[in-house]
């Protein structure tokens, strides 16, 4: 009966995280394609589906502790649920910004082709698939190569605010634009650093190893 709670909570979880990488991928396309229409419904609908989500599994996972009393093995992956279900949910509230500074920017000029944005949302959203597929099936494998990519994110990022910062300093009429663009990045490189950080759970829950592939996340 156990058994069947945790496989319930995982397909919702599966759930979940598929709603936010959706959300992602919804906030980049509209940003690229100038389409307000999907940006609002990221902020508008998305995130409501993304809190009822946040709230269900919260109390899914509460009861099932104080009905079956967990001991083990089993009690970690149920608290494991519990601490991602967390990090999706500030996930999703960074899908928010994204879809928020794409609404500034899709109603001004460029400051430059977007390049490397695209390119970020595509490895963030990938990290995010990997990571919870590798709680599924328990794969420190996979995880362990979710945590490798998190440099390609933060080198994407060091990229956009390098060169940036040399628009902003040349012609001070592309600071605003400049400033929402970084904010993009840094908030795709929390999400890559969230799925990180479920990466290394997944690791120590499976082997017992606790790593840390990248320093602690600044307040």
């Amino acid at each position: 009966m156990f058994e069947e709670k945790i496989m319930g909570l995982k397909r919702r979880l599966v759930e979940y995280a598929a709603l936010i990488e959706n959300m992602i991928g919804k906030s980049i396309k509209g940003l690229l394609k100038k389409e307000k229409e999907i940006l609002m419904e990221v902020i508008e609908k998305d995130e409501v589906k993304a809190n009822n989500l946040e709230i269900e599994l919260d109390e899914l996972c509460t009861i099932l502790i104080a009905q079956y009393e967990p001991k083990a093995k089993d009690l970690r992956t149920t608290l494991m649920i519990l601490k991602m279900n967390n990090d999706l949910e500030r996930m999703g509230d960074l899908a928010v910004n994204l879809s928020e500074s794409s609404l500034f920017l899709i109603e001004r000029p460029q400051v430059k082709p977007l390049i490397d944005i695209p390119r970020m949302g595509e490895v963030t959203m990938k990290m995010l698939k990997d990571s919870i597929n590798a709680f599924i099936n328990e794969d420190t494998q996979l995880a362990k190569e979710v945590c490798e990519r998190d440099d390609i994110v933060d080198g994407l990022r060091d990229q956009i605010l390098r060169e940036l910062i040399t628009f902003m300093t040349s012609d001070a009429k592309t600071i605003e634009r400049s400033l929402h663009l970084i904010r993009i990045s840094r908030n795709l490189e929390r999400i890559a650093d969230l799925s990180t950080n479920i990466c290394e759970d997944v690791i120590f829950m499976v082997e017992g190893k606790t790593i840390k592939h990248h320093k602690d996340e600044e307040g």
